[in-house]
C-alpha cells in the first residue's frame, strides 16, 4: 500500500469540482484516509513548493495556491502514487488526455485543479506538512474484495 498527498487546488474548490474528483478516486478503489479544507498560508506554500521558491514563477504560484481554500487529502491504495498521477493526466490541461481529471476539466498549466505527490519520498514529506499522524485513518473497506484479488495486497 502507498499513500499520496492530493490537493484539490483553489480553482477546483472555486469551480465546485470537489465531489466529482473525490468520486473518481473512490470509484477507482482508492481509500481517502485523511481529508480537510484549509487556507494555505504563504509559509506553508514556501514549505510545500520549497524547490521552486527561488524561481521566477514562484510568486504567481504562491498567489494562486493562497487565493482560496484547498482540500488536502491522503489517498491510499496499491501503487497509489502512480495511479493518482495517471488519473490526473499531464500537468498542462491542454495536453492532458481526455478521460483524465485535467483532460476533462482543465485548460491551464497552473490552474490545473489538483496536485499529487510524485514519489514515495515526496509523499512522505508532503503528507507531514498537511497531516499529523493521528489524523490518518487507514481502514479496509468491506468492498475491498470487489476491487482486487486477495493476493494483490
Amino acid at each position: 500500500m502507498e499513500t499520496s498527498l492530493v490537493l484539490l487546488k483553489p480553482d477546483c474548490v472555486q469551480r465546485r469540482l470537489i465531489g466529482e474528483i473525490i468520486g473518481r478516486f473512490e470509484r477507482k478503489g482508492l481509500n481517502l484516509v485523511a481529508m480537510k479544507m484549509i487556507q494555505v498560508t504563504p509559509e506553508l506554500s514556501k514549505q510545500h513548493y520549497a524547490e521552486h521558491v527561488s524561481k521566477p514563477f514562484y510568486k504567481n504560484l504562491e498567489d494562486f495556491i493562497t487565493s482560496a481554500p484547498i482540500v488536502a487529502m491522503a489517498v491510499e491504495g496499491l501503487e497509489a502514487i502512480r495511479v493518482v498521477r495517471e488519473m490526473l493526466g499531464a500537468t498542462n490541461g491542454l495536453k492532458a488526455a481526455p478521460g483524465t481529471i485535467r483532460g476533462d476539466f482543465s485548460s491551464s498549466r497552473q490552474m490545473n485543479l489538483v496536485h499529487a505527490s510524485d514519489s514515495p519520498e515526496s509523499a512522505a514529506r508532503e503528507l507531514a506538512l498537511y497531516f499529523a499522524p493521528n489524523e490518518m485513518c487507514s481502514y479496509t473497506p468491506t468492498l475491498v474484495g470487489s476491487f482486487r484479488a486477495s493476493d494483490e495486497g
